[in-house]
């Protein structure tokens, strides 16, 4: 039987983890490792100083094998490979996330940190993302037919399938956009304003905005049209 390694970078506690570990299910045997918390925005950040705890705990969805873990994302998958899953995994799914992960987001990404960790060692790797969980009718619709379609497709290594959702019902999906290329779209835009100021001491919020660069091809473009955007991630390296 395949096995399945499901991580993520909001916490062992997300909505999205345990909707994502219900159809790997479909797939295969699952161990699920996430960080103890919140690890959004971490990109493939290590804690190779520091000792890592794990815990075996309880899951919402049964026969998953569920850890937290003190580490990063990319700590959580590290550890799945080299002690968690006997052996192994065959598979890696990372998500799902909380926003969408389409063009720069993917610098700073705690979830496509985790993938491409895995994906640095060769083993095939989807990440999923949704731009609104509370709404999501369209991943339902769509996520276990694109698992479906990726698992046994081949990759590169350094290289992940990235799977995004739009938000909106089950009725509302338009359908999937494949092989769509990275946005240049200017996310985290807007500079840096200050909220306060004390003495020599201030305060600034930074980068609060996303870039409207949404052109014919793109994964942005393809979700802010309301279709599923699937495509190709290459680490630096490759």
């Amino acid at each position: 039987m395949r096995k399945i390694l499901v991580s993520n970078d909001d916490g062992i506690t997300a909505d999205g983890i345990a909707r994502l570990a219900s159809v790997a299910k479909r797939f295969g045997e699952v161990w699920v490792v996430s960080p103890d918390r919140q690890y959004s925005a971490m990109s493939h950040a290590a804690m190779f100083w520091d000792p890592l705890t794990v815990t075996e705990c309880d899951f919402p969805i049964e026969g998953v094998h569920a850890f937290s873990a003190s580490g990063t994302p990319s700590d959580c998958v590290y550890l799945g490979i080299n002690a968690i899953v006997p052996g192994g995994p065959d598979v890696v799914f990372c998500g799902i996330n909380q926003g969408i992960n389409v063009g720069k987001d993917v610098q700073y990404s705690g979830t496509i940190g985790a993938a491409m960790e895995a994906a640095s060692r060769s083993i095939l790797t989807i990440a999923v993302s949704e731009d609104d969980c509370r709404n999501h009718g369209i991943t339902d619709r769509y996520l276990e037919q694109l698992i479906g379609e990726l698992i046994d497709e081949p990759l590169k290594k350094n290289e992940i399938w990235n799977i995004n959702f739009p938000s909106g019902s089950s009725e509302e999906g338009k359908g999937v956009l494949y092989d769509r290329t990275l946005s240049s779209d200017d996310v985290y835009a807007g500079g840096c304003r200050v909220i306060s100021q004390d003495g020599n001491t201030t305060v600034y919020k930074c980068g609060s905005e996303r870039g409207c660069n949404e052109p014919e091809g793109t994964d942005y473009g393809a979700i802010v049209s309301g279709y599923v955007s699937v495509g190709k991630v290459r680490n630096y390296s490759c």
